[in-house]
């Protein structure tokens, strides 16, 4: 059965995009740094990805072996939609509560109102594949509905001091998580994994 699988680069200090995010700096100033573990070598447009190298590589490979993607208009937007194809061709689910017939049409992406139905399209579509899930808001939202139910979180050794934070605004409740997993990657990024106790 698979599972849905939070996958976020953030600071120590718990931010996953610098300050002044807006739609043409969708990771805000300097936010691209939380992502040079896994694009080495990519420019500033998206072009020339390489695998990244050693356990980074395992963890890209992991994400990217996925079989679906879910995630809000947020990370949707500023990433282009990704040209309408994440990786690989999987379907990909964003959840809107704007009329999807506003917004761009590409033909592996659905748009869904609500989180449940999402999530359960997205579970569904990867078959017995895991679904990647994408973005601070859409996070937070599965969370609070208990949707999610791992998260891997690829902690970078810098502070930002200000911008956008994965976990701002929960609700004040306390979720246990059991750690399966942690790794050291290159360059000094920590891959921690995790599983939400229910």
């Amino acid at each position: 059965m698979s599972a849905a699988v939070l996958y976020m680069s953030i600071s120590l200090d718990g931010f996953i995009a610098g300050p002044n995010e807006r739609l043409d700096n969708g990771l805000g100033d300097g936010g691209s740094r939380l992502h040079e573990w896994a694009l080495p070598g990519a420019n500033a447009d998206g072009k020339d990805i390489v695998r990244p190298a050693g356990v980074n590589g395992q963890v890209f490979d992991e994400m990217m072996s996925t079989g679906a993607v879910l995630a809000g208009r947020g990370t949707f937007e500023p990433a282009g939609g990704w040209g309408g194809d994440h990786h690989d061709g999987v379907p990909i689910f964003i959840l809107t509560r704007r009329d999807p017939n506003d917004l761009r049409q590409w033909p592996r992406v659905t748009y869904v109102s609500d989180i449940t139905t999402a999530m359960t399209q997205a579970k569904e579509a990867a078959g017995d594949k895991n679904v990647l899930v994408h973005g601070a808001g859409i996070a937070q939202v599965a969370l609070a509905a208990r949707a999610l139910d791992e998260m891997e979180l690829h902690v970078i050794p810098v502070l930002f001091g200000q911008g956008r934070r994965l976990f701002e605004g929960l609700a004040a409740e306390q979720l246990e998580m059991e750690r399966t997993r942690i790794l050291q990657g290159e360059g000094g990024v920590t891959h921690m994994h995790y599983r939400i106790k229910r």
